[in-house]
């Protein structure tokens, strides 16, 4: 294949798709996620907890060495961390396939910005210090929602996105694919009469 016949403007069109979503969503996610706790960890104490909103929010440093509201925590290290390894960037690379076969930005590509940039900065977290580091605790008095941080809300955001995009969308595009159904035989037509 030429060089030529790579540089259309359909391949220019996606490229710059794929440059608009991953320099304009997903790294400044990533960059405010991973600046937000490097400001948690070198500023507060691990558990320590500061009302914004009394018994409502509040930032409060907490690690988590599982995956999502502390699943796996009770998995031996080593096997938790392959395998939240491999999942993650098992994600990532399928979440980058996603986005480089966008021809336009859309809801559903930008979901899969948002969360490749939350799988990318938890991912870092865990490269770097084995653990994901968490700050945002919303609850009601003592009704707790688990402490989370900015990569699982854009990965939360994301996911919600792709809902509501299947959601809307019209019954008569999930059944262009489909034949046509074809009209009773003429024995049915005969038989429903009798």
């Amino acid at each position: 294949m030429s060089e030529a016949s790579l540089d259309t403007p359909a391949t220019r069109s996606r490229a710059s798709t794929v440059a608009i979503l991953l320099g304009l969503v997903t790294a400044p996610i990533i960059i405010l996620d991973q600046a937000s706790k490097l400001y948690i960890a070198g500023h507060m104490a691990l558990y320590e907890s500061i009302p914004v909103i009394p018994n409502w929010f509040d930032i409060t440093y907490t690690r988590n060495p599982g995956a999502a509201f502390s699943m796996f925590v009770a998995m031996a290290p080593w096997i938790r961390g392959a395998m939240l390894l491999g999942l993650s960037v098992t994600a990532i690379i399928v979440l980058l396939v996603l986005i480089a076969r966008s021809r336009r930005i859309d809801i559903n590509s930008v979901a899969f910005a948002l969360i490749l940039a939350g799988a990318t900065g938890n991912l870092i977290d865990r490269a770097l210090r084995g653990q994901v580091i968490d700050f945002i605790r919303v609850h009601y008095y003592d009704l707790n929602y688990p402490v989370f941080n900015i990569a699982d809300s854009a990965i939360s955001i994301g996911v919600v996105l792709v809902i509501l995009a299947t959601l809307a969308s019209s019954p008569d595009q999930s059944t262009e694919s489909r034949p046509a159904e074809q009209p009773p035989s003429q024995s049915s037509q005969s038989s429903a009469g009798n």
